[in-house]
């Protein structure tokens, strides 16, 4: 007789068939399980990193024009026109819209601006804005960030015509132009 791993006795034989060789039925569905929600962490942290498919994702380019030769850009609940310092330069020369600095802090300004509101105080001094929603109102800062993020806050105020200056101030002096300085306190 011999004792076997949990100290019995019996026929070495007999202890072998009757000992289970084989895993746990539950084992490769939980391994399969830990293949999924690794796999489900690796889609989710791709996407947040890659700015996809989350409503709050942010703007993405529409991929076309509106009818001033401008790209579109998708908002959430809308869309603005993207515009380059040249095309804001001629646009100047006949001033239809509201020009918006919204660059904080304020650093200066292209010189016809028509109001500063730093961009996160549109929605607190909405009353400042143009009162006929359809109005054109084009928004500038420093780099293009600041006025993107304040043209969606104009977008969820319920402007339909909004354009945002691609490159913001800094483009606008690369390009050779100059920027004033107002008092604007």
């Amino acid at each position: 007789m011999t004792r076997d791993r949990t100290g019995r006795t019996g026929n070495p034989r007999s202890a072998q068939e009757s000992t289970p060789t084989t895993v746990s039925s539950r084992s490769p569905a939980l391994l399969g399980a830990a293949v999924v929600a690794i796999l489900g962490v690796v889609v989710a942290g791709f996407v947040l990193l890659s700015g996809g498919l989350s409503a709050d994702a942010g703007p993405t380019s529409a991929g076309a024009d509106d009818a001033r030769g401008a790209a579109v850009v998708q908002g959430i609940g809308g869309q603005w026109s993207e515009v380059t310092v040249d095309q804001l330069y001629s646009m100047l020369e006949t001033e239809d819209f509201a020009l918006l600095n919204v660059k904080t802090p304020y650093s200066g300004e292209i010189e016809g601006t028509d109001l500063y509101i730093p961009y996160d105080r549109l929605t607190a001094r909405a009353d400042e804005l143009p009162a006929d929603r359809t109005a054109t109102i084009v928004v500038y800062c420093r780099t293009g960030r600041q006025s993107s993020i304040a043209a969606q806050t104009l977008l969820d105020l319920g402007y339909t015509d909004i354009v945002n200056v691609d490159g913001g101030m800094t483009a606008w002096t690369a390009s050779g132009r100059e920027l004033i300085q107002v008092d604007r306190s």
